[in-house]
């Protein structure tokens, strides 16, 4: 039973990384708002926004504001920590 809801959760986690990296992907490609494409990338910020936002304030904090947006970065480092620290704890627990 734990092993099941353990991979679950790893899974869940997973498709978040893999949504940010398509997100950050995406930007690049995506300009105008029309077409598949962009309703696919609408519908990847939607989820993903609430991930990046706090990240994309904590580097405004330290003045790391620039061209580049490295609050993926620091999400994907976040969400595995995260991850992580869940798995552990329901080891402990079961």
């Amino acid at each position: 039973m734990i092993y099941v809801l353990i991979n679950a959760i790893n899974t869940f986690f997973q498709i978040l990384v893999y949504l940010i990296i398509g997100r950050a992907i995406l930007s690049w490609f995506v300009r105008a708002p029309y077409g598949n494409l962009y309703r696919i990338y609408a519908a990847i910020m939607q989820i993903t926004e609430p991930m990046l936002a706090p990240c994309r304030n904590l580097l405004g904090r330290f003045g790391l504001n620039t061209m580049i947006d490295f609050s993926p970065i620091l999400a994907i480092i976040g969400l595995t920590a995260i991850n992580n620290l869940v798995i552990r704890l329901l080891i402990m627990i079961f």
